[in-house]
């Protein structure tokens, strides 16, 4: 059994299609193909229900995937300790990372550890999707190491080191009725339509919990992936948003959010039960010695003199 069936299983067994698995590894179709149907020929069982229609693990191939996945994370440590002790740090890191994440300059980071260690291979993902399917990324071993903004309840398999925290703020256009006040709560905020990330996002779901908690519903009509573009929409008279202060907007008003605890938290997550490489643990500590702030200082609000 090669390494490089296992790494196709795998992609097949996590993408359900051969055409996005072939993406994915670089490879054409036919090969990926060819690969899975050698290994099934070696292990003696069908490790896929195939159709026109869908690829499905079959019984024995959702019992093969989490040791196919095991071997696959022995062999990537078996390399990195042998490279490591050769020839300096070297080896994989891939690491996931949010649109936004305040003041941490994570381009300039990266480029001194890849100036510092340039045997280690830097994959960069920048989501899209949010927190949620860059932690899960973590979990599956898709990712190394990621940038997160979830509540502690959702960092469940991960471990986790803060590195910093940001208080809400009401985002308002120029002329609205709540423009005048120095804080907000939820329940002023209730009748009102919504510029928010869109689902998945840290920030997006520890709101909608809070004003589920409330029992008041919302109406989220815009949902932009960067924070960046929120004072466009809501300048627009799209709606407001109640976003991280992370020092991202400008040209609007904006008005903290009081009476709720809520606090985006923003942390740096590996999987749990894992030791992380030495590329990752390296990582890890070039980022602790970093000083930066994800949170804005305190200041009265922004965008005009409260009336």
């Amino acid at each position: 059994m090669e390494t490089r069936q296992l790494e196709h299983f795998v992609a097949v067994a996590e993408e359900l299609s051969f055409t996005r698995a072939a993406q994915r590894l670089y490879a054409v179709q036919s090969t990926v193909s060819a690969t899975i149907r050698a290994l099934e020929g070696e292990l003696g069982v069908k490790l896929f229900d195939r159709s026109t229609r869908r690829v499905a693990l079959s019984p024995a191939g959702k019992v093969f995937l989490p040791e196919a996945k095991a071997a696959l994370e022995a062999v990537d440590r078996a390399r990195d300790v042998v490279a490591d002790a050769a020839a300096g740090l070297r080896g994989r890191l891939r690491i996931g990372t949010l649109t936004s994440v305040g003041e941490l300059d994570l381009p300039d980071l990266l480029g001194a550890f890849h100036q510092r260690y340039p045997l280690v291979d830097l994959h960069v993902t920048v989501s899209v999707t949010g927190s949620t399917g860059l932690a899960e990324d973590v979990r599956q071993g898709r990712l190394d190491v990621a940038l997160l903004g979830l509540p502690e309840a959702d960092l469940t398999g991960l471990d986790t080191r803060p590195l910093g925290s940001a208080p809400y703020v009401v985002v308002l256009p120029d002329g609205h009725r709540l423009a005048g006040r120095r804080s907000l709560t939820l329940a002023d905020l209730a009748g009102e339509s919504f510029v928010d990330n869109p689902r998945g996002f840290g920030n997006r779901l520890a709101l909608d919990r809070a004003f589920e908690a409330t029992g008041t519903p919302r109406r989220v009509t815009v949902e932009v992936a960067d924070l960046r573009t929120v004072p466009a929409y809501v300048a627009a008279g799209l709606g407001i948003a109640v976003v991280p202060d992370l020092r991202l907007l400008s040209g609007v008003r904006t008005i903290p959010l009081g009476g709720t605890g809520l606090v985006w938290p923003f942390t740096i997550a590996t999987r749990a039960g894992r030791p992380p490489s030495p590329a990752v643990r390296t990582l890890l500590e070039l980022i602790s010695a970093r000083e930066f702030s994800v949170a804005a200082p305190d200041r009265p609000p922004r965008g005009g003199t409260p009336r």
